[in-house]
């Protein structure tokens, strides 16, 4: 009998959307990723579509590393 082998974990950490779904064009786009905010927790995007660059969703990447500010 063999053993199923178990993804490691992180595997699935990161995923990048490459198309969504626009309501004003009413069909999946492809979609460009745009920083939006920079949060203590992490990284905010937003992503847009690439034809009328209306906002399609967000994703806040929090394997950033820590900002340092030098003043």
């Amino acid at each position: 009998m063999r053993q199923r082998r178990t993804p490691t974990q992180g595997q699935y950490d990161d995923f990048e959307a490459s198309q969504l779904f626009c309501p004003k064009c009413r069909q999946a786009v492809p979609v460009r990723k745009r920083l939006l905010l920079v949060l203590p927790q992490g990284e905010k995007y937003d992503y847009l579509c690439a034809y009328c660059s209306t906002p399609v969703g967000e994703k806040l990447d929090t394997n950033t590393q820590d900002i340092k500010i030098i003043s």
